[in-house]
């Protein structure tokens, strides 16, 4: 199965928590599940493609590709025959995955920027979800949107603290600041929203003295998502 499934169980939460941002202030129609299923099976679809890239075994990573690609069809169909439109979106993607499939070929996917256009591109799909709504509200889209990106910012760098980077000081000091500027940045915007970035900066500080497995490290991630879901749509 680890030809199907991506085990990376942190980017769950990136995948599921701009749609679900993106429907707090929208509100849901049926073209959202389609939307959803899209947007899963192309993430789906892009992981056997990027191993594919990386290791060049055609063999392995071909069927499941084929599969996914094979599902992938009549919902862009689905999706593509509500909003014409959303075929600029996907060509946007299209061009951006030039940047993962670039650090695959070169065996670097953990690169900070390749993590940063990720989730600049996982963020985004607030976007087409507030468009499907049909009466679009750009403003509070991109305020999200910008919570997001800076949110996974932040949880990409705490990440390597606790794996690739856990003996490198740098990155741990760099992490403690960021989350200390995102305490700043919310309070900014709205002092209740201090509160869940002052838990994130409490995780950045604490967990890499801890001694946590990766699968630990990503569950737990899919918990302060939770969470931060939970704090945006009480504030908003």
């Amino acid at each position: 199965m680890n030809r199907y499934i991506p085990n990376q169980h942190g980017a769950w939460a990136m995948l599921v928590l701009p749609f679900l941002l993106g429907l707090s202030i929208s509100g849901g129609r049926w073209v959202h599940l389609p939307l959803f299923l899209c947007w899963l099976v192309m993430y789906l679809f892009s992981y056997p493609v990027l191993q594919w890239i990386k290791t060049g075994r055609k063999d392995r990573y071909l069927r499941p590709a084929a599969l996914y690609g094979l599902l992938l069809v009549p919902l862009v169909a689905v999706v593509i025959a509500q909003q014409p439109q959303m075929l600029m979106y996907g060509a946007l993607l299209l061009i951006f995955f030039a940047v993962p499939a670039y650090y695959a070929k070169r065996r670097n996917e953990r690169a900070l920027f390749n993590d940063i256009v990720a989730i600049v591109l996982f963020s985004s799909f607030i976007y087409p979800v507030v468009y499907m709504s049909g009466t679009p509200d750009w403003i509070a889209a991109s305020k999200l949107f910008l919570l997001s990106v800076l949110y996974f910012t932040g949880t990409a760098l705490y990440v390597k603290t606790m794996i690739r980077e856990k003996k490198n000081r740098r990155y741990y000091y760099i992490s403690c600041l960021y989350h200390l500027l995102l305490v700043v940045l919310a309070a900014s915007w709205n002092v209740w929203l201090c509160i869940p970035f002052a838990v994130l900066l409490i995780r950045a500080v604490w967990l890499p003295k801890q001694k946590l497995r990766t699968m630990q490290v990503g569950i737990a991630e899919i918990g302060f998502a939770v969470m931060m879901y939970v704090s945006v749509v009480w504030i908003i």
